[in-house]
């Protein structure tokens, strides 16, 4: 049993991918995960993370450390969003070494399965030729907000590059147990992303609020992770864990830093005692 830990963008916004690349290698992890494709929201680095020039520096970046690209996102199902437009992300993720992309959908309507089903075969299509797989997420309160939805436009795409990403958080929220992921088919399961939270009632703003600023430390919160070490003892687990006055607090690096403590401890039973008497 030995996981590997990769430092998702969501856990220290605002970087790019240069300087997220130095921060990984710094904190302890094994992989990086690049937002590759912007959202268009506030806080996100005012650069093209695709272009030649931000590519040249992050492989600079990653031969200095010798760190590996793990996954890209953010590739999202929208109605007003053509799929060509990931293209330059598939491209520069693939120059870079990633193998893993991330994609949602946020569509407004309940009865918009074939759409899904069709944009998302598109996107699997498109990201085939550089080699990546594209694994279907359920955020909590996105168009797709369980594993049952999930599995089910899986089950109906069924392309050759698909995968499913499980967030502890949203399964958390869907008060789901992680052993449920024992009756997913194990070629769809590439990753996961880890963070903890409370144990308590959510409403859909509390969900937004703690998903996207308020995410603890593996071990912190209510969570049972045994179901990850039992089914899945070697994956790579994501670490995707945004919060924002730990951030302010602390910075990038010793937030990052904290996160793959807690994450080592947990997952792979490794302390590290000059750090760990530091949580909380």
């Amino acid at each position: 049993m030995s996981h590997d830990f990769a430092l998702s963008y969501l856990t220290v916004p605002g970087l790019t991918p240069p300087e997220q690349t130095y921060i990984a290698a710094d904190a302890g992890y094994d992989y990086v995960s690049y937002r590759l494709f912007h959202l268009g929201v506030a806080g996100e680095p005012d650069i093209d993370p695709a272009s030649p020039q931000v590519i040249r520096e992050t492989k600079a970046a990653l031969a200095a450390t010798g760190m590996k690209v793990f996954d890209i996102e953010l590739f999202r199902i929208l109605r007003t969003l053509d799929p060509k437009s990931f293209l330059p992300a598939f491209e520069a993720g693939a120059e870079l070494g990633a193998k893993q992309a991330i994609c949602s959908a946020w569509t407004d309507v309940r009865n918009d399965r074939s759409f899904i089903v069709e944009r998302f075969a598109e996107i699997c299509e498109l990201a085939r030729p550089f080699g990546i797989t594209v694994n279907l997420e359920f955020p909590a309160f996105s168009r797709l907000s369980s594993l049952e939805e999930c599995l089910e436009i899986l089950d109906r795409t069924r392309a050759p590059n698909q995968g499913l990403l499980v967030d502890t958080l949203y399964m958390h929220f869907n008060k789901a147990p992680l052993f449920a992921l024992e009756r997913v088919p194990s070629e769809w399961i590439n990753f996961l992303h880890i963070c903890d939270a409370g144990d308590v009632m959510y409403t859909k703003d509390d969900m937004i609020h703690i998903a996207r600023d308020a995410r603890l430390y593996p071990g912190e919160g209510a969570i049972d992770f045994s179901a990850i070490n039992y089914l899945f003892p070697n994956l790579p687990l994501s670490i995707e864990l945004p919060h924002a006055a730990r951030m302010a607090e602390l910075g990038p690096l010793e937030h990052a830093r904290r996160c793959v403590d807690a994450a080592q401890s947990l997952f792979n039973g490794r302390e590290t005692p000059a750090r760990t008497a530091t949580l909380g």
